[in-house]
């Protein structure tokens, strides 16, 4: 009998990304290295370690997709992958554990094409120390996203050690990707048809400080995204991912005065009570972050914040809460990223006296229940309003401070048009393109 299967084409490699944009980001990478390797048919997992319940759906992912593939090779990567490899790999449903290094190294995908490409007999650990990274991001850049808006990956790993984080041992230490690296990227997607560019990583604020001295100092976050409004003038509309308050430079204030930045910036807070800052070591008290969005304020009337925000931290009292949620009223924001606190093992705050779960996830309800009233506040604010929209998808967009616009008709995808805001459902401004 013939075989049906000759001359069938091996299927794609399939990525399943949890967790955040940069994740998104690699896994795009990880796409385009394996298929010019050659290395095919494989399902990638590329998981998050932020929280204990990022790490269960990690599992629960893995076990879903063998289940569905039962004959295809299971490798798992990111960052819970790299903290915990040796438990990834007693999973009976994974072939190969990549680690963050190695998840973005041609060499590879390469050896993963030669190798056989079904369920191994034993998982292997492909995972080296992520501490001694210190290559600069630039080999990951290759901007990817909708037909409308790019991603570009300035940055990579963190030297902070907040209590309550993992991420720095996922990731590693701080590398910048070179300015004159950025600005390339940047204008070969503005001369691929994008409308607009965000900048990512993990601590972006950070950018610069591992690079040459630049007037005698290290160059800094401001410096490259003036650069890029100087080099790239048809960029008609540039974004900043999460950013560091307290690391916000005198020429990122500047450019905050530029019209070609979206006025939205998600910040870094985690909470509002000083002593609870501390224990978090963060390097910033409320007061500060208070004033730091006056100062953008005052420069970019238009801005609209977002922000992390963590609830039933160790040691929180209720008062301690309540500066929390007077502290979102105080900086004036609208898009809150809550988490209730999630213990992670080798992390100092894990060994404080820990709050009980269902009070975490209590508070963690109350902070979004006043999210969800500060949003509502600001959509029924831009009843009325012309705004400037991205087109993402025939009848959606954003406007330029992030808030999702739909439309009753079909519109230019990757197009900026002008439209009037004439309502709200469901968390979602309705326009109609002038």
């Amino acid at each position: 009998m013939p075989d049906d299967s000759a001359g069938a084409p091996t299927p794609r490699l399939r990525v399943e990304t949890l967790g955040c944009r940069l994740n998104a980001y690699e896994s795009e990478a990880m796409r385009k290295l394996a298929a010019e390797a050659g290395a095919e048919g494989a399902v990638v997992i590329n998981t998050c370690a932020v929280t204990n319940e990022a790490v269960r759906q990690a599992r629960q992912t893995i076990r879903k997709l063998r289940a569905e593939q039962p004959d295809a090779r299971i490798i798992v990567t990111g960052c819970a992958a790299q903290i915990d490899p040796a438990s990834f790999a007693a999973m009976p449903e994974v072939d190969l554990v990549l680690g963050n290094q190695e998840k973005m190294a041609p060499e590879s995908w390469a050896r993963i094409a030669a190798e056989a490409s079904g369920p191994a007999a034993e998982a292997e650990i492909r995972v080296d120390d992520i501490m001694s990274a210190r290559e600069t991001a630039s080999h990951l850049l290759d901007g990817f996203g909708a037909r409308a808006r790019a991603f570009v990956q300035i940055q990579n790993g963190c030297d902070h050690r907040c209590t309550f984080c993992i991420i720095p041992f996922g990731r590693g230490p701080s590398r910048s990707a070179a300015a004159g690296v950025v600005v390339d990227q940047i204008r070969r997607l503005v001369g691929q048809g994008y409308r607009e560019v965000v900048l990512t990583g993990v601590d972006i604020t950070s950018w610069g400080a591992d690079l040459p001295a630049l007037g005698g100092r290290a160059p800094m976050l401001g410096d490259l995204v003036q650069r890029i409004f100087k080099l790239v003038p048809d960029l008609p509309r540039l974004r900043i991912s999460s950013i560091d308050s307290v690391e916000i430079d005198p020429a990122l204030y500047e450019a905050i005065e530029e019209p070609r930045l979206a006025p939205h910036l998600h910040l870094s807070l985690q909470a509002g009570d000083d002593l609870i800052l501390k224990r978090m070591k963060r390097r910033h008290l409320s007061g500060d972050a208070e004033r730091v969005c006056a100062e953008i304020r005052a420069r970019r009337p238009d801005i609209v914040f977002g922000a992390d925000l963590i609830a039933g931290f160790p040691t929180e009292t209720e008062e301690m809460f309540d500066r929390t949620l007077a502290h979102v009223e105080a900086c004036g924001l609208t898009y809150l990223h809550v988490f209730p606190f999630s213990a992670r093992p080798g992390t100092p705050a894990a060994r404080m006296p820990q709050q009980p779960r269902a009070v975490a996830k209590e508070r963690a309800a109350r902070l979004r229940a006043l999210g969800d009233r500060r949003l509502d506040a600001y959509l029924q604010s831009e009843v009325g309003a012309e705004r400037r929209v991205l087109i993402e998808a025939p009848r959606r967009g954003r406007t330029e401070g992030y808030a999702e616009v739909t439309f009753e008709q079909d519109q230019p995808v990757g197009d900026i048009i002008s439209a009037r805001i004439f309502s709200v459902a469901q968390k979602r401004l309705q326009a109609q393109a002038v």
